[in-house]
């Protein structure tokens, strides 16, 4: 994760950029009373809400949970993708 002023990322917006989604770099913009902002990628963004949305549903929150129960007990995981 990246920290950059308000100043510094105004100065070098290009490059922070590039950072952020090339380099899937997290940056937090530092602002005057503590204001501050995130950045992340469209892609960081839209995986992020992905998985808020597949882990806000209960039924795949459980299904999601016994596998990975059964991963930490060494058993064996199958997937049914025809449910």
């Amino acid at each position: 994760m990246l920290a950059v002023n308000y100043t510094n990322l105004r100065d070098n917006m290009k490059m922070y950029m590039d950072k952020v989604t090339d380099d899937y770099e997290t940056m937090i913009v530092t602002r005057k009373d503590n204001k501050n902002v995130v950045m992340i990628s469209e892609e960081s963004y839209n995986n992020l809400m992905e998985n808020i949305y597949v882990m806000g549903n209960k039924e795949n929150y459980d299904w999601l949970m016994k596998g990975k129960s059964q991963l930490e007990n060494g058993q064996c995981v199958s997937v049914n993708y025809l449910r």
